[in-house]
């Protein structure tokens, strides 16, 4: 597509049988894509990491400190009600770098000390009512096997096979699928529930994750991130799940606590709409990185680690990304190789793996917002590549 930018050519090969022409890219191993990194983005530095950390908090301070201190004086509802709004957006924001930092800190790039990792990575993740270790453990089988449909730990499509049975099951209840599936507002009321609550269902109930990504076997009901012996975690990450689960206990109680103090709508709307404006972040964020007509899926036989790290897409959201996001939305594909370089060092690395990957590293320039629309409304399922063997691409009406 031409908003998407390239670097290199692939390789075009002749099928053996037939005069059909097919394009299969020529993927370099992940030590050459290493060996063009410079080795200094390998070595996170814990003192500039707690800089951010130190300045993220202050920042959350402060702003709550001016929420509760400023806005009950507003003597006009309506102002009340802006300065309110203003203030959760602003406090999403910032939280979601605060989960970007925590998100650091599971997967080692924080600094080289992994005690510290955890220690700052529980706490930061806790405030957010974020299961840390949970979470840390089932990301770090997604970065493993992204792009895999079997065992990839988040964001599996649905297939062709899957999807025809929903629009069937519709047909059952005597809904129009197409209808239903072409309606703006139908779709605008889905995208909202996405943004919303998908990341709480997917704690809850490993949703989008594949089929054979589980740890053990288990029910529906025992696949969530908060049960220390459920399906979704080995028997020796039990208790690093009764950790965290503590560590959100400790938050909660705070909360009630607070609630006691200054009421619980002040509550929610200090801490509560926040919390929604920082988990929508997070699910447009990730959602986009992997999600794009461009980029492919693979099978249990087609699949390996470089061609799933290398299925994701780096997009822009300008000054909020660099500065408060931590640049998590542009350099998403070099941290899915990667996912030890500190965020500091991911861009330097970024353009030092580009003239290796070639047209295999992807990067969408448009907007954000725009994307996240015609994303969700066209990529609906993945069906067999019938030019690449073992690769899933989205169906063509994407």
């Amino acid at each position: 597509m031409a908003a998407i930018t390239t670097t290199a050519t692939e390789t075009t090969t002749i099928k053996a049988r037939g005069a059909e022409q097919s394009l299969e890219p020529v993927y370099p191993d992940v030590n050459t894509i290493r060996k063009a990194i410079p080795a200094h983005c390998f070595q996170p530095s814990a003192l500039r990491s707690l800089s951010y950390v130190f300045r993220d908090l202050c920042l959350a301070a402060g702003l709550g400190y001016a929420a509760l201190t400023y806005i009950p004086a507003l003597d006009n509802v309506y102002y009340r009600a802006a300065a309110w709004a203003a203030y959760g957006f602003a406090q999403g924001l910032v939280g979601t770098g605060i989960w970007i930092l925590a998100h650091e800190c599971g997967h080692g790039a924080f600094s080289l000390h992994r005690s510290l990792n955890d220690v700052v990575g529980w706490v930061l993740h806790s405030l957010l009512m974020v299961p840390y270790f949970s979470w840390k453990f089932s990301h770090a089988r997604h970065h493993m096997y992204t792009g895999h449909m079997e065992r990839d730990m988040a964001f599996v499509p649905a297939t062709k096979e899957i999807h025809e049975h929903k629009v069937a099951r519709l047909s059952w209840l005597g809904i129009d699928p197409e209808m239903v599936e072409d309606a703006p507002i139908v779709n605008f009321v889905k995208l909202m529930a996405h943004q919303l609550f998908a990341w709480q269902t997917y704690l809850l109930f490993n949703i989008s994750a594949g089929p054979k990504s589980l740890q053990r076997k288990g029910a529906w009901w025992r696949l969530s991130h908060f049960e220390p012996t459920g399906a979704v975690f080995r028997p020796q990450e039990a208790l690093y799940v009764l950790i965290t689960d503590i560590g959100l206990a400790l938050v909660g109680y705070a909360l009630y606590a607070a609630a006691q103090q200054i009421g619980g709508w002040t509550t929610f709307l200090l801490y509560g709409v926040p919390y929604f404006w920082v988990h929508h972040w997070l699910i447009a964020i990730t959602y986009l990185h992997h999600n794009h007509p461009d980029v492919k899926h693979f099978d249990a036989e087609g699949w390996t680690f470089v061609k799933g790290a290398l299925a994701t897409i780096d997009r822009d959201f300008g000054w909020i990304d660099r500065h408060l996001f931590h640049g998590i939305i542009g350099t998403h594909v070099v941290h899915h190789l990667f996912a030890r370089i500190p965020f500091y060092y991911a861009e330097e690395a970024t353009e030092a793996i580009k003239p290796v990957v070639g047209d295999l590293y992807h990067r969408d320039e448009r907007s954000f917002y725009g994307q996240l629309w015609s994303v969700f409304n066209n990529c609906k399922y993945v069906e067999k590549d019938p030019k690449m063997p073992g690769v899933m691409r989205w169906h063509k009406g994407a």
